[in-house]
């Protein structure tokens, strides 16, 4: 069976899983999504057979599992209507298939280079965006204290930190300014989940805020990892930051 055709049986499978996750009762919902996190993991192990073996090409299992998982709790946030949730499970069918073949590409491009390893790097980043404003949004909505809700997302924003910057080396062993870079950079956006808890900002900015913030470190990040971390990419990437701060500011309900 070749891969595309693997591709696109885990999309439909997992497709397939989120339509039925509609059909159980609310209490064994979260722990349905939580089942199909993994199952997405193996069917993308499946897919990606050939190109995974027993060092950090497994990184490449990271992204698609969360991905599942924050459109999953995501879900909870939407009105119960075909309208509001259809398109949805056509945007998650769609993600996976494009992860499918993005992380088809970072596997076989740990092995040799390929052309189309900038491409697939351009689609993981948005797509790893996208994955944690969503799980961002999700965990912001509980309105948990600080202390509860920062730690949370350091710990899940870590993992994509670390996939993320591994798509740069794509070394078979993760270093440890890997890890270093990875670890930082989670506590960063941990640090910055704090002080919204004193902002009176919606829950679409904060998330908006949050995903701004790993935009800004994912992006620096890599390149540095590349050696392209010169004077205008940070005049670039700060000057993003510093957009979404005003335009939070003034789009923050002062008066209570």
């Amino acid at each position: 069976m070749t891969k595309r055709r693997k591709f696109l049986i885990a999309s439909f499978v997992l497709s397939l899983g989120f339509v039925g996750i509609q059909f159980l009762d609310n209490p064994y919902k979260i722990d349905a999504i939580f089942v199909l996190s993994l199952v997405t993991s193996i069917l993308f192990l499946w897919s990606l057979w050939e190109g995974i073996g027993k060092n950090s090409t497994l990184l490449t299992l990271i992204l698609p599992a969360f991905f599942t998982g924050g459109v999953g709790v995501f879900w909870f946030l939407l009105p119960s209507n075909v309208f509001a949730r259809l398109p949805m499970i056509i945007f998650y069918g769609l993600g996976i298939y494009a992860l499918s073949l993005t992380m088809n590409v970072f596997t076989v491009s740990a092995v040799r280079t390929i052309a189309l390893l900038r491409a697939a790097r351009g689609v993981g980043f948005v797509l790893t965006l996208i994955t944690l404003f969503l799980i961002y949004n999700a965990i912001l909505s509980l309105k948990i204290p600080f202390w509860g809700s920062a730690p949370l997302i350091t710990a899940l924003s870590f993992p994509l930190f670390l996939q993320g910057f591994w798509t740069i080396p794509l070394d078979k062993k993760i270093s440890k300014d890997l890890l270093i870079l990875s670890l930082v950079s989670s506590l960063v956006v941990g640090e910055i989940s704090v002080s919204l808890f004193f902002w009176p900002a919606t829950l679409v900015v904060g998330s908006i805020f949050l995903t701004v913030a790993v935009y800004i470190l994912l992006g620096l990040g890599q390149a540095k990892l590349e050696q392209r971390l010169f004077r205008q990419t940070v005049r670039e990437y700060l000057l993003v930051g510093i957009l979404v701060f005003i335009g939070m500011f003034f789009a923050t309900h002062w008066g209570g």
